[in-house]
């Protein structure tokens, strides 16, 4: 019996995009969820909004239309949903049970498929950075959502995401107001983060309440200090003091007998202006400062990825014009990103590549590729040997990269020099005194 079209074309999908996601995708991540009264499976749905996070399409009904075409060619025989509203009504219900367990299973496998990269320089390290995502100009978008301050602002979402900085994937995100604090974000996050982890970190999440969090819940950080910082020389509230050695001791804690934080701190010469660092590790053979630096600068990898959630996946502005879908809308975008990202860093690290080199861009290429132009199994190499390849150029610029004249830029003043004092007689009292107070209890 001869093959028609549909055929051919379900059998040349399957080993190309779906063998790719399966490991990551697979039914059994959802196997404790179900969905009453919904013609949709939870896999299904999970894999129609991950295909909706890919689809290029300007409009949120198009993205839906074109994914459903795919997923009948895929799967004739499972039940799919037919209307956008339908899908939405209930994705919307689905997507917190769905995205838990989803991020769950991906922080898993990352641990077991990062290999040597699960560490760099010794430490299992994270960045951490916030940004913000448009919406439409709504009435129920603007109440829900506010403003962020500047002018002509219309409705934000507020985006926090930890990076890990090995295999350059996302580990856990956090989404709220446009008003909303990326420390507050980073709070509810910590409990994520193994333990020893090290959080890197730029001047905007320093602080001393964040700081003790990171260190009661035995992690670690690496954080840029500007201005706004005032630290201390010669508390004497740790008996051996080095050069390097800080503290950070607001009057709100001294005041509320809170001990000190005890830092080591590191300047960065990069032959334009120093850059503070401040770190809870004191031993140098533990963390040189040659290795702070190199890993204050991976911080970048959270950067590059909120260029590649906004340019190179197009979702620098939500479609969904209520609150709730657009907060869903957002989440299943990251989630397209760190499936793809994931599954794209696991076929470098099988090439004998590093996941740093990962090309977001090119991964997407090959994703649309698949879904548009499904390759006969005889004649093209699988989606998967593809991935292999999706890396980074590596030919010398001769100029920067960057665009002359970008709207979207933001031209935030670098931190300045923290103040650094030495302590003064009340303040090395009081130490001594809580340190007293410390050591006989």
């Amino acid at each position: 019996m001869p093959r028609t079209a549909n055929s051919t074309s379900c059998r040349d999908y399957r080993p190309a995009l779906l063998h790719a996601m399966s490991d990551l995708v697979g039914p059994s991540v959802f196997a404790e969820h179900q969905l009453r009264g919904w013609a949709w499976t939870p896999w299904m749905l999970t894999l129609a909004a991950l295909l909706m996070a890919w689809d290029s399409a300007a409009t949120l009904m198009s993205r839906f239309d074109s994914v459903l075409v795919t997923l009948r060619q895929l799967y004739p025989k499972k039940p799919l949903g037919t209307t956008y509203q339908g899908f939405v009504k209930a994705l919307w219900g689905a997507s917190a049970g769905l995205l838990l367990a989803l991020s769950v299973h991906l922080r898993h496998r990352m641990e077991q498929l990062a290999a040597a990269h699960w560490t760099r320089h010794g430490w299992c390290a994270f960045a951490v950075d916030g940004s913000r995502v448009e919406c439409p100009r709504t009435e129920a978008n603007e109440k829900a959502f506010g403003r962020a301050g500047r002018n002509k602002t219309g409705p934000q979402l507020f985006l926090t995401t930890i990076y890990h900085m090995g295999t350059g994937v996302p580990w856990a995100y956090q989404i709220g107001p446009g008003t909303d604090s990326e420390r507050n974000h980073l709070r509810h996050m910590l409990g994520l983060l193994p333990t020893r982890a090290l959080l890197v970190a730029d001047a905007g999440f320093v602080g001393y309440d964040l700081l003790s969090g990171i260190l009661s819940g035995g992690r670690h950080f690496l954080i840029r200090v500007g201005s706004n910082v005032r630290l201390l020389r010669k508390l004497g509230y740790c008996r051996q003091e080095k050069d390097n050695m800080v503290y950070l001791w607001p009057d709100a804690q001294r005041k509320s007998q809170q001990p000190p934080l005890i830092l080591r701190l590191i300047v960065l010469n990069d032959g334009r202006k120093p850059v503070f660092l401040v770190t809870d590790v004191p031993d140098k053979a533990a963390l040189t400062d040659r290795q702070a630096g190199e890993l204050y600068r991976m911080r970048w990898g959270v950067e590059v990825f909120y260029r590649s959630l906004k340019q190179t996946l197009a979702r620098r502005k939500m479609r969904s014009e209520a609150p709730d879908q657009a907060r869903c809308e957002l989440a299943w975008a990251v989630m397209g990103l760190w499936v793809l990202s994931l599954m794209t860093a696991h076929r470098l690290i099988v090439a004998g590549e590093d996941p740093l080199r990962l090309s977001v861009a090119s991964a997407l290429r090959i994703v649309h590729r698949a879904v548009r132009h499904p390759p006969r199994s005889a004649e093209a190499r699988t989606v998967l040997s593809q991935l292999d390849h999706a890396v980074q150029d590596s030919y010398r610029r001769k100029a920067a990269k960057k665009a002359r004249n970008w709207p979207h830029k933001k031209n935030d003043r670098p931190p300045g020099v923290p103040r650094i004092l030495i302590a003064n007689q009340e303040q090395v009292a009081h130490a001594k005194a809580l340190y007293d107070k410390t050591k006989a209890a």
